[in-house]
């Protein structure tokens, strides 16, 4: 897709609450989704797995008088120099209908206080982590699989995710070969990273919705795990995404035996409700 110049009014100066960043890179995967990254601030720290608010100036001419900020998952790991960005694009959507046209060199503020419960500190030690994600809900898990501290505490690493189409499944070349050469985790994601993709719209090697394929048991069989259920004393897991997926989800894994963690209880599964409009 062609990218489309976003007609903005000069960047207000930095205020209390925001940095004023550049954008390095956009990558339009379908009519449907796009990534893109920014310059990251010396003094901003995050843990991988928080999301962090971004937005566009206020365009005084169509007199908006303040900034459109809405809550986005950090993609990119804790130590990255750049931030990088997963999103949708809502035709309508105050924030993405003009976010869908940012080009290389456009400004984007950027919240100073990175937050989330989907980080490795809120769940109890185990052997596998399950990172659930649906659509764009895979973006902090392109942040927890990049960080060398979700192989050092966990035995297998395994990233779920589910989409309505095929050609949805963007970051799929990256999960399946590109991570590999990483110079930080490659070699243990290698050995440690186990990438599930699930499709439900469409003919695909596996198809199905995660709560589907939990209650038959075929997750479980897919990766060679014994007992049809997750397992209170070993597994962890993350869920992003849809609202209905959370909420199903969270239920099973309930039913299942696994209790809700945070950042002050860590437990045995957590899950995020900041979403993108």
């Amino acid at each position: 897709m062609t990218d489309t110049a976003l007609q903005t009014s000069p960047a207000p100066a930095p205020t209390g609450a925001h940095h004023v960043e550049t954008v390095l890179w956009v990558k339009h995967w379908t009519d449907r989704l796009f990534s893109f990254a920014i310059t990251r601030p010396a003094s901003l720290r995050f843990r991988s797995g928080e999301f962090v608010m971004i937005g566009l100036p206020p365009r005084p001419e169509l007199g908006e008088t303040k900034p459109i900020l809405r809550a986005y998952s950090i993609a990119s790991p804790a130590f990255a120099e750049e931030l990088e960005f997963f999103s949708i694009k809502v035709p309508d959507g105050p924030l993405t209908s003009r976010l869908q046209q940012i080009k290389e060199g456009d400004q984007i503020l950027l919240g100073k206080k990175p937050t989330g419960t989907l980080v490795l500190d809120a769940v109890k030690p185990g052997k596998r982590l399950f990172l659930f994600g649906t659509g764009t809900g895979l973006a902090p898990w392109l942040s927890v699989a990049r960080d060398p501290d979700a192989y050092s505490r966990f035995e297998q690493v395994i990233v779920a995710h589910g989409v309505r189409e095929v050609e949805e499944l963007a970051y799929r070349d990256f999960f399946t070969s590109e991570i590999h050469e990483d110079p930080l985790v490659g070699d243990e994601a290698k050995a440690q990273l186990v990438y599930y993709p699930t499709v439900t719209r469409e003919a695909f090697e596996r198809q199905g919705r995660f709560t589907t394929l939990v209650e038959n048991g075929q997750l479980f069989r897919d990766l060679g795990l014994p007992g049809g259920k997750f397992d209170p004393e070993q597994d962890r897991a993350m869920l992003c995404g849809s609202m209905a997926m959370i909420k199903d989800l969270a239920a099973l894994l309930e039913s299942h035996g696994m209790k809700e963690g945070s950042n002050a209880e860590p437990g045995d599964y957590v899950l995020e409700r900041a979403f993108v409009g």
